[in-house]
């Protein structure tokens, strides 16, 4: 089996918010590798840090301690000028709220072209042809593009923030609960148009998500954090089929069983913070990461054989 390339690598990241005797870790000693052309889910519950990992990578919060390397280039902390731009254009994010990550004062066309400003700017004619092009590709008229964003479904609104993405033309594009805010009957085109245009265009995603049943869906890899620390990663059929640990576990009996009978009798697992509460971060089987105490990580194993 050929070896699989790393696109962005995190190792040992720290984020911290507050400070003096206020300050927390938001993210503590985070590690994982993202490869080209996969899509790796991050999920948790509300306040796990999932979305401050998203916004580090992005340079929006600066990070307090370890790399972030893309394309094998520290990406957090001071980088030059150039490095900046570069990864400003080839590293993009999709936003939860649709309404709230757009210019409601600005009309489509500028919204969607708005990253080209930070970059040399094309010429009036390239431009519009640019985003004609990024409307289209996430199967929306041209014409939207002298309408405002009220004008527009959720579903559509978040098209737009997608084809916002699209036109820096980049190599990586964190999604951060990106169906979250959008209807029930909404969802499924979101994530469609996702794969799609990662197949199309080779795109490597990471997929923030609370609902381990969407992750299912669209990601080759996931990882579960937990208060600001990962607890299990593994390859998404493996962490449904053999989850571990108990907060793992207790994520996935809370997804919906839709037959009534079987949901009305379902036993829901409570994860305590007791439980597994740090821990060493070990390999347990190939690709399935897992962190606890020596005792517990023997549990794993057992139950795995």
């Amino acid at each position: 089996m050929a070896e699989r390339e790393v696109l962005l690598s995190v190792r040992d990241l720290r984020v911290v918010f507050g400070k003096r005797r206020s300050k927390f870790f938001a993210v503590d000693g985070v590690s994982f590798d993202i490869y080209r052309g996969e899509t790796f889910g991050l999920v948790g519950e509300s306040g796990s840090g999932k979305t401050t990992i998203g916004r580090a990578i992005v340079r929006i919060h600066p990070t307090a301690a370890g790399d972030i390397l893309f394309n094998g280039k520290k990406i957090n902390g001071p980088i030059d000028r150039d490095l900046d731009k570069k990864v400003t254009r080839l590293i993009q994010m999709i936003f939860q709220d649709p309404m709230a990550s757009l210019n409601e004062r600005a009309k489509v066309d500028y919204i969607v072209s708005e990253g080209l400003y930070s970059q040399k700017k094309p010429d009036e004619h390239k431009r519009r042809e640019m985003v004609d092009k990024a409307l289209t590709d996430v199967g929306l008229l041209p014409d939207f593009a002298s309408r405002f964003p009220h004008e527009f479904s959720g579903g559509q609104r978040q098209r737009i923030g997608v084809a916002r993405a699209l036109i820096m033309e980049p190599e990586f594009i964190i999604a951060d609960e990106p169906i979250s805010a959008l209807d029930v009957s909404i969802r499924a085109q979101v994530l469609n148009l996702l794969s799609e245009l990662q197949k199309r265009k080779g795109l490597t995603y990471l997929f923030i998500a609370h609902d381990l049943s969407v992750m299912r869906y669209i990601c080759d890899r996931i990882a579960v954090i937990h208060k600001g620390v990962l607890v299990e990663m593994a390859d998404t059929e493996t962490l449904f089929r053999h989850a571990l640990h108990p907060y793992t576990r207790a994520l996935l009996s809370a997804i919906p069983i839709p037959d009534p009978r079987r949901e009305k009798h379902k036993q829901l697992e409570v994860y305590s913070q007791r439980q597994s509460a740090g821990g060493e971060w070990c390999e347990i089987e190939p690709n399935h990461f897992v962190r606890g105490a020596p005792d517990e990580l023997n549990t794993y194993k057992e139950r795995l054989s």
